[in-house]
């Protein structure tokens, strides 16, 4: 199973110092069913709204650092109180969202329980956050800092133009120009192109 439920208070080890009590008053305040879920590659976390039947969910991947957990928590519930007031009458990273999520983190760095690095990155985008934390660039860079386990690939934007990269599931592309905020390329096999992200881990072939 991909996703598993744990005691409540075993939510702690995945969160950094003196920030449970905060999280839990939230949990518990609007009934959370909570899970951690394996690593995810296309998502961090995830939310889904209460219902007649079920009570607000989010899952959130028990492989990310202290940090990185905490973001991405905080993301998700910006979500649950996004719909708390308009339901789903707005986009789901509208302005409304975006408000709600700024706050959220406001709350947690004026008690500074984030590196001074970290902070700097979330109080760069914490007026116009973007949707989700592996969209902004600076952030996950810095939050990378923080893994226990150090991932052996490497960001498509570090490679040189032209480079060959391999993926996860074995296909090899070639890195071409940046559009807009991604990286055209060319998928060898086929020719085809896609659009990759900058922060997205690839192996030098």
């Amino acid at each position: 199973m991909p996703k598993k439920e744990a005691p409540i208070n075993s939510l702690e080890a995945f969160l950094p110092p003196k920030t449970f009590p905060a999280v839990l008053e939230y949990l518990h305040q609007y009934k959370v069913h909570l899970t951690i879920a394996r690593e995810r590659k296309s998502i961090l976390g995830d939310y889904r709204h209460r219902t007649h039947h079920h009570a607000h969910r989010i899952s959130v991947n028990g492989n990310l650092n202290q940090y990185a957990f905490l973001i991405t928590l905080l993301h998700e519930l910006a979500h649950l109180l996004t719909f708390e007031q308009w339901g789903n009458k707005v986009q789901s990273h509208g302005p409304e969202w975006k408000r709600v999520f700024g706050q959220l983190l406001a709350q947690f760095i004026q008690h500074k329980i984030f590196p001074n690095d970290i902070e700097a990155a979330l109080l760069n985008s914490i007026s116009n956050p973007a949707a989700s934390s592996c969209a902004d660039v600076t952030l996950l860079k810095t939050l990378r800092h923080y893994d226990t386990h150090k991932k052996s690939g490497t960001f498509v934007e570090d490679l040189a133009p032209e480079a060959l990269f391999k993926t996860g599931d074995g296909r090899i592309f070639q890195k071409g120009a940046k559009v807009r905020k991604r990286f055209k390329c060319v998928e060898v096999a086929t020719g085809k192109l896609y659009l990759f992200s900058p922060v997205y881990e690839v192996d030098v072939v």
